[in-house]
């Protein structure tokens, strides 16, 4: 199940506030299991599966929309000039498919690399600011561009793809966090009509924008404990191998510590609870359980922990991704399965024995 759904999702474009044909998919998925749900003004969507009320209450949540571009000037030749949207990384952009979501349709396009023959030696080792980047979708001129229903402030991603690679393991656009997304699906069909504590299911929107999209849904459920699905740095290629014990295919993971500093000082230290109900779940899976505590990474969840008058106890838990944020992206589906049965588990061993307070 959570191969098919995540390659359907990665075929749909949905840039940060730009979510609805995603939400859509996800919203059809629920309506076959039966499960109402619900959105608000800025398109979370969110599913309520009632359970003991003498429980915590739980959320778990991921988000929907995935980094991208706006187009933010049509030149008078067709070519497209584009605004970043999210972490793009500079480096990999130059020749890279694009598609322009219009009210018309979805029109492909390139990202222009500069003719190799025409490069210079010192042009061949400069990364170029996307400022200086353009598209080109076969346009001959701003009219023409217009007419096809490409304006100002029109939504632009990579290419939509999904390149299944050896074993289990795929590659393709947006599995940050579209894998989140059919994990999360999964684990709303696994847990219809079981006991255990009422679990609020959230897919968000805008945390590629600005990691808050999904505060509007938490304030309205109101959570005692929030779990966020995303991804866990793979640190299994050269160029990570310093970076941690995380690999790809090494099952699910949860994150010990994040922290932003680029700009945003906030992070997530999980709650020693959430750490222990993971750890215990995973023992009784026969799960293996990776660990990850990184510099230079942040959900929305490092928002939510801040909320109420007591706070949310949070933990992140996430599955090993390479190559993030760039145009192809590689994930194990067997570390999927394995982080859908996990987050089960948890949810069975919620107790009213567990403390959430930190009280001595």
């Amino acid at each position: 199940m959570i191969r098919d759904t995540l390659a359907e999702l990665m075929l749909i474009p949905g840039l940060s506030g730009h979510e609805d044909r995603v939400a859509s998919a996800i919203a059809a998925h629920l309506d076959r299991m039966g499960l109402p749900h619900r959105s608000d003004r800025l398109g979370n969507l969110m599913a309520t599966i009632p359970g003991d009320p003498a429980l915590p209450s739980v959320m778990v949540f991921t988000h929907m929309d995935q980094l991208g571009f706006i187009v933010r000037k049509i030149e008078t030749s067709g070519l497209i000039r584009l605004e970043r949207l999210g972490g793009v990384p500079e480096r990999a952009l130059p020749a890279q498919a694009v598609v322009l979501c219009t009210a018309q349709g979805d029109l492909p396009g390139v990202i222009a690399n500069k003719s190799h023959h025409a490069t210079t030696p010192e042009e061949k080792y400069k990364v170029l600011p996307y400022g200086e980047l353009y598209v080109d979708a076969g346009f001959a001129s701003a009219d023409a561009a217009r007419a096809a229903g490409v304006k100002i402030g029109t939504p632009v991603t990579y290419l939509p793809r999904v390149l299944p690679l050896q074993g289990t393991r795929l590659a393709g656009t947006s599995v940050d966090d579209r894998a989140g997304c059919a994990v999360l699906l999964a684990l709303a069909a696994a847990r219809r009509g079981r006991p255990g504590p009422t679990l609020h299911l959230v897919w968000s929107v805008q945390e590629e924008y600005n990691l808050r999209g999904v505060l509007p849904a938490a304030t309205a459920m109101q959570p005692d404990i929030a779990l966020q699905i995303d991804l866990l740095l793979a640190c299994d290629t050269p160029d990570m191998a310093s970076r941690g014990e995380v690999t790809l295919g090494g099952g699910p993971g949860i994150s010990l510590y994040s922290f932003h500093g680029r700009g945003t000082l906030n992070g997530v230290i999980p709650h020693p609870s959430l750490v222990k109900l993971a750890e215990e779940a995973a023992e009784k899976g026969s799960l293996p359980l990776q660990r990850s505590a990184h510099t230079g990474a942040l959900t929305d969840l490092s928002y939510i922990q801040f909320m109420g008058p007591e706070g949310v106890a949070c933990l992140d838990v996430g599955f090993p991704m390479r190559y993030s944020h760039s145009a192809l992206e590689v994930v194990d589906l067997a570390d999927l399965d394995g982080l859908a049965r996990l987050l089960d588990l948890m949810l069975d061993g919620i107790s009213p024995a567990l403390r959430l307070t930190r009280s001595p």
